[in-house]
């Protein structure tokens, strides 16, 4: 029964560009179009803020960009039924995530997918409307909050 599954301690990560945009990347492992913002599982003993910065280098490939707010709640989500139990090795139900807006300071060449084990085979810079229609829709209220937490920030 997922209820008896724990959620998964993660960041997420609302980076914008100087424009105010905010990147999202194409999945390489989904199945149908998706695109999210980077985001990604807090390692034993480390600190929220510092998993932040450490996927913010394996997802985007780059160190290039300042905190510049952080969500007081975290957020939750659960997966779909179809995923529970093969998602994330089956070990979680969905989620729990400490979300974090940083401002991007480097250059568009500066981004490097390949960096690291690559999770995304494209990026686009997106305006904060276009967002929810962009993610699936198992996430789409906890982007919802996201961009409610930042929107000044952009």
């Amino acid at each position: 029964m997922s209820s008896d599954l724990p959620y998964r301690p993660c960041v997420g990560i609302m980076l914008f560009n100087k424009d105010g945009k905010v990147f999202v990347g194409k999945r390489i492992d989904q199945t149908v179009e998706g695109w999210q913002m980077p985001q990604g599982g807090i390692d034993k003993g480390e600190m929220p803020k510092e998993a932040a910065l450490r996927e913010l280098k394996e997802e985007v490939g780059t160190a290039k960009a300042e905190i510049i707010g952080e969500m007081d709640d975290w957020v939750t989500y659960d997966l779909p039924k179809h995923l529970v139990g093969v998602a994330f090795h089956g070990k979680y139900r969905g989620q729990r995530q400490k979300w974090f807006a940083l401002r991007f300071t480097g250059k568009d060449s500066d981004i490097d997918l390949t960096a690291h084990e690559p999770e995304f085979s494209d990026y686009q810079w997106v305006s904060l409307a276009a967002l929810p229609d962009l993610i699936v829709p198992f996430k789409r209220d906890t982007y919802k909050a996201v961009i409610a937490a930042f929107k000044s920030l952009a």
